[in-house]
Order: C-alpha cells, then sequence, then structure tokens
C-alpha cells in the first residue's frame, strides 16, 4: 500500500492548493504587464519588473487568504469521515468557484486598467450602476470579443485550478493510500487550524506589527517609482476586498462647475515677479499638540497664570516666530494630517489613505521643490518603516528619501532600538537629533518633513525622563512636555548647522488630543492645532496674527507664496501671507455629524452636504452655546454657504476624476 503524504494530511494539500493560486495570481500580473507594455516600455527594466513582481505577493497574499477563507476551514477543521466523497467535490467547487472569479477580476483589469489608471475597486459598480442590463450584456459582449485571447487564459487557468486541486485525506481509495491514525490526524489538524488562525490575520494584515496598519492600496504607492506602476503591484481582488465598506465620494451637484471655480480655484497660478528664493524648507509634524497644551495660546482664554507644555514652543513664537489665533486641523487622525499639511489636501468624510483615490496623482511640498527646482527631499517619521502608510504617501508625493525607525538602526552614531519606546517608535529626541544629523548631509536646497511619535499612548517617557515633567490633567501633557524638549534640543543642534540661517521650519500638530477645557471640547476646539513659521535669517517674519483663518491646507500654498514660487500647482488651500483676513477660511469633516464645519468671518456653520443647520460666532461664544443661524445677514450666510459648497465640490470632482496635479502645458 502505498503512502500519499498529501491525501494523509489535508495541511499539506491545502499549501500546495494555496501555492497553485500563487502562482497563477502571479501569471495573472506578467499577463497584466504585457497587455499594457506600452504604458510602462520606456522605464520598465527586468530588475524593476521583478521587484514589482516580488512586492505584489504581499498584496496577493491578503487576497488569496481572503478568497479561500471558507476552502481554509473547510480543509483544517478537525473533523472526520469515513466516506467524504461528496465533501471532497463541494470544497473543491468551492475552491475553484471563488478562485476562478478572483483570476477573472484580475485578467479583466489589464483591459480595463488603461481607461481608469488604477486596479478596479468597488467603486465600478457605483459607476455602471445606472446602465441597464441589456446594455451591460452588450458592453460585456463586445469586450469579450475584443479581448478573446483573455477569455482563453482565463479558462486554461480555471482549469489548472481544477485539474490540480490536492483533495482532502478521504477514505474512497483506502485502497491504494496509507491512512494515518485517528489521533494523529486529529492532533496535526488541531495544530495546523490553530496556527492557521494567527497566520491568517497576519497575512490578511500585512504583517504582525500592532503598529502597522493593515495594508491598502495606498501602500502600493511606496514600491513604485510611478502611479502607474501600482497596477503591476496590486491585485483586482485586493483593491476590491480593501474598499468594499467604503463608498466612492458622491460628487455634489450644488452649482455649475464654472460658478465652482469663480468663488474658488484650487489651481494656483502665480506670477511672482520676485526672483526664486531657494530656502531650505523643514516643516515638523508633532504628534497630538493640541493648542490646548500651549501657554501662549491660552494665557488670555485660560487666564495670564497658565503656563502650559511647550515652553519651548512658547518662547519660539514669543521671540521669534509667526502664528495665528484661528489655525485649524483639517482631520482628526494622523494620517490626515500629512496629506493636509504636505499636499493641501484636506480630508472630507473619509481619510484619503484608505480611499481609492489614494492611487491617483498627487503632488505636495516634495514633489513642486524636488522636480522644479531641485530640491532635495526626504520625510522621517520614527516608527516601523512602513507604518500608517506614511512611506507610501512620502512615495506618492515626491519624496525622494523615507527615514524610519529601519535607518535609524543602521546609523553606527545611534543606538539603534535601544532608544526604540518599545510600542511605537523611536524616542522623539533621539530621533529629531538623527533628523538634524541627516539634513547636514544633505545638497542644499532640501524640503524635509519628520511626524514625531513620543506623544501617543501609552504615554511613556524614556526612564531617564520620569518624574522630570509637569503632568498636568491628562496623560498626554506630560509626553507632550518630553516632546517641546525634544524639539529644544533639535533646533540647538540645528542652530549650529550652516543650513540654519537659511531655512524657513513649519510646526504644526497632525490632529489634536484629549481635553479638558470647555473652549477645546466644542466640534471647533477639537481641531485648533498650532500652525507657526520660523525662519531664523527672516526677522519680518514674526507676530502673532488675529485676523487670518488658517488651516494646514494653507501650509503647501504659504511656503511656495514665501519662496516666490513662480509655477502653477494645484492646492486646496490659500496663502495666508497675501490672501485678504475676510476671504480666509478653515473646512473639514466631523465625524461626528457627519457632515462639515465652515469658518469664515465672525462665524461657523454646521453642514450636513444640504443643509446649513447652525451657526455660531464662535469669536464670542467659545463654547458654541448659542445657535445663530436666524439672524445671520442673509447676504452674509449665502456667500459662506456657496463658498464651502463649491470647495466640497471641487474637491469630490478632483478625487474622482484623478485631477489632483497640474499637468505642465
Amino acid at each position: 500500500m502505498k503512502k500519499n503524504i498529501f491525501k494523509s494530511y489535508p495541511i499539506l494539500s491545502l499549501l500546495a492548493n494555496l501555492a497553485i493560486v500563487y502562482i497563477l495570481f502571479t501569471l495573472c500580473r506578467l499577463v497584466f504587464l504585457l497587455n499594457n507594455w506600452g504604458m510602462y516600455a520606456d522605464t520598465m527594466t527586468l530588475g524593476h519588473a521583478l521587484y514589482l513582481f516580488s512586492v505584489g505577493i504581499m498584496f496577493d497574499t491578503t487576497a488569496i487568504l481572503y478568497t479561500n477563507l471558507l476552502v481554509v476551514v473547510l480543509m483544517l477543521l478537525p473533523l472526520h469521515w469515513k466516506e467524504c466523497t461528496a465533501f471532497h467535490k463541494f470544497t473543491r467547487w468551492i475552491y475553484v468557484i471563488f478562485n476562478g472569479i478572483a483570476i477573472i477580476a484580475n485578467l479583466s483589469d489589464a483591459v480595463y486598467f488603461p481607461f481608469t489608471g488604477k486596479r478596479t475597486t468597488t467603486s465600478v459598480f457605483a459607476e455602471f450602476g445606472n446602465e441597464g442590463a441589456g446594455n451591460m450584456t452588450k458592453i460585456f459582449s463586445e469586450q469579450i470579443l475584443a479581448n478573446w485571447y483573455l477569455v482563453v487564459i482565463a479558462a486554461i487557468f480555471i482549469w489548472v485550478l481544477w485539474k490540480f486541486f490536492m483533495p482532502l485525506y478521504n477514505n474512497y481509495d483506502n485502497k491504494n493510500t496509507e491512512r494515518p491514525s485517528l489521533l494523529k490526524y486529529y492532533i496535526v489538524q488541531i495544530l495546523s487550524l490553530g496556527l492557521a488562525i494567527p497566520l491568517s490575520v497576519a497575512g490578511v494584515r500585512g504583517g504582525f506589527s500592532h503598529a502597522v496598519r493593515p495594508i491598502t492600496i495606498s501602500n502600493a504607492n511606496q514600491f513604485v517609482d510611478r502611479p502607474a506602476e501600482t497596477g503591476i503591484v496590486l491585485n483586482t481582488p485586493f483593491s476590491i476586498y480593501r474598499t468594499l465598506n467604503k463608498k466612492p465620494l458622491a460628487i455634489p451637484d450644488y452649482m455649475s462647475d464654472e460658478e465652482a471655480q469663480s468663488l474658488f480655484s484650487p489651481i494656483h497660478t502665480p506670477n511672482d515677479s520676485v526672483a526664486f528664493q531657494p530656502k531650505n524648507v523643514v516643516v515638523l509634524i508633532l504628534e497630538s499638540f493640541s493648542k490646548q497644551h500651549f501657554g501662549f495660546y491660552n494665557r488670555t482664554l485660560r487666564g495670564g497664570t497658565f503656563k502650559g507644555f511647550t515652553p519651548f514652543l512658547d518662547s519660539l513664537i514669543v521671540n521669534h516666530a509667526m502664528t495665528w489665533q484661528y489655525s485649524y486641523a483639517n482631520g482628526r487622525k494622523s494620517i490626515e494630517g500629512m496629506p493636509s499639511t504636505l499636499s493641501s489636501l484636506p480630508n472630507f468624510v473619509e481619510p484619503l489613505f484608505l480611499t481609492p483615490a489614494s492611487l491617483n496623482r498627487m503632488s505636495g511640498l516634495a514633489r513642486e521643490l524636488g522636480e522644479k527646482e531641485g530640491y532635495t527631499t526626504a520625510f522621517f517619521h520614527g516608527a516601523q518603516n512602513n507604518s500608517m502608510g506614511f512611506q507610501a504617501f512620502a512615495r506618492a508625493t515626491g519624496f525622494e528619501r523615507y527615514y524610519g525607525r529601519t535607518e535609524y538602526n543602521e546609523d553606527p552614531n545611534y543606538n539603534g532600538d535601544a532608544d526604540y519606546d518599545g510600542t511605537w517608535a523611536i524616542w522623539d529626541e533621539e530621533f529629531l537629533q538623527f533628523y538634524a544629523d541627516r539634513m547636514s548631509e544633505m545638497k542644499e536646497p532640501f524640503m524635509t518633513a519628520v511626524f514625531t511619535a513620543s506623544s501617543h499612548t501609552p504615554f511613556n517617557l524614556p526612564e531617564r525622563y520620569v518624574g522630570r515633567f509637569p503632568k498636568g490633567d491628562s496623560q498626554i501633557q506630560e509626553c507632550v512636555a518630553y516632546s517641546d524638549h525634544a524639539v529644544r534640543k533639535f533646533f540647538e543642534k540645528a542652530s549650529k548647522q550652516p543650513w540654519f540661517n537659511n531655512t524657513l521650519f513649519v510646526i504644526t500638530a497632525d490632529h489634536t488630543s484629549s481635553h479638558d477645557d470647555p473652549y477645546y471640547l466644542t466640534s471647533l476646539g477639537r481641531y485648533c492645532v498650532p500652525i507657526i513659521f520660523y525662519a531664523p535669517g527672516d526677522t519680518t517674519l514674526h507676530g502673532y496674527d488675529t485676523q487670518h483663518i488658517v488651516e494646514q491646507a494653507d501650509i503647501m500654498p504659504t511656503v511656495l507664496s514665501y519662496l516666490h514660487y513662480n509655477h502653477p500647482y494645484l492646492a486646496f488651500g490659500k496663502d495666508m501671507f497675501n490672501t485678504p483676513s475676510n476671504e480666509t477660511h478653515a473646512l473639514h469633516w466631523v465625524p461626528e455629524s457627519s457632515g462639515y464645519e465652515f469658518v469664515m468671518g465672525n462665524y461657523v456653520l454646521e453642514f450636513d452636504g444640504q443643509n446649513v443647520n447652525s451657526a455660531f460666532e464662535y469669536k464670542t461664544d467659545s463654547t458654541l452655546a448659542h445657535n445663530v443661524k436666524s439672524v445671520i445677514p442673509t447676504d452674509t450666510l449665502d456667500h459662506m454657504t456657496k463658498q464651502m459648497k463649491s470647495i466640497i465640490q471641487q474637491y469630490m470632482q478632483r478625487m474622482n476624476r484623478n485631477q489632483l496635479v497640474v499637468d505642465p502645458q
């Protein structure tokens, strides 16, 4: 009697079956590349293609595990069938049908991708939702005839799934197969199932680390040289699975496109007569640094004795920098703060990182200054390199280099993981010192950004600093004080570098944090973050602006204006230095109300997407206690409402239509 090891232990059969799917997904990727070779021929090399194929396995793993979840369960359940022919056939059909659909979807995108510039997501159902059954049948029939060779390939791949499916252990050929003992069978099955659960979870998420978000379509950006290559790295089932709960950003029809553009245009066309000023640009995005933690912003609000938890940044503002009284974040999450600050793309409805629009062509400070003015560009974040999707977004928006925990650990001048906080990232003090050192090695001019991490849950401090900083009323404030100290140490080192006086520093927060003051507990107060501009070589850039209303999305156009940048670009923000105060505004999405909040002039409006439901005089009514919508002058309310609708409509249009860059003329 021969021994068939695959039929003896279903875990081996399962692994063999999944291996077949991996091979077919890779062949689908090859078909995709060859079918769209004209898009890649100019820059594609064999080495780069092999690299894209290899990183694509990570995305294939997620898709294959989702697709085969039921197959995994069926093959690993610790059950024993005396006669299991029917069960074997059922499992085989599930395997072939589910994976066959995934393969068809992959091959279909070989044709559809050139029209959309991205892998198909669930938005396709909305796009074709209004087509009648007859019209859809006609469309599919025409495409099947035009691309008959893909139909043949799909049929061959599905036949391979059926032909080479490895069966469960079964009894229908026991005359030719040696059966293991029942005890050994159950032990192996239970252990296999127990091991498969955590491995499947890790495969679906893209890793074991809690510091890494589950991979999504935006992560493809970190591996490619240009957006079109995301089509090679990704696969269609993955793109669909990751957007199952994501509705396409609905494009409202508030007004004509012409009227919307007359009220607000995201296309900035500078016409500056002053020569470009090639200053370095350094952006510090400080984790959770709400205005509530600053002494400077709160001495009037909370009394002259309030010291706050940011003594260094307070001293910088008072003595050297420019800041604004009415400054707001565009989102409430870290993954919303980075696009707003560095690319002037605010967060409306869904974080950009988590939508299909994350594969759009995008610009930002790095791309504008890097490609148009020859800047050296780099992004720094002390967490694991693919944490939060930052590396992918940095790559997508033009940053040439990325420095994370990996690069820090490789530097012999630092202590590597001895400086790791044990949860998220390298401690802020050490990582900001590393940041300063790396900039001193860069060719000027450079544009860099750093995202700090220590002022984050679980709110730990390096052991040497325990008890040194004030604790405050919430856990985070002691960590804010530590991070402020780390920023002080950074500026002490930076001030000794030759590039320091030729640098514009921008300091802001990604979002706010826990609050206890009634002012910061309002829907508007939850967006109050600092925006600070500091140029050591420019003594005129100093003051406290109490008139303009500014938001994170204003940082990019303001920086470019300050440098006298003279190329067209897209940004949903405004130039804070040259826009009249009565034309400035801030707009953000409020998840609790599933609506927008719009600040302009003396009022803040709450808008549900169709109607303005309330309005407040936020400058005098700090807790937003009195709805004054009924007494606002009609022309003021009408102007504010149209301005807000114009921005929302154009944002949604450009997100859905992949129009987030200004193409060269």
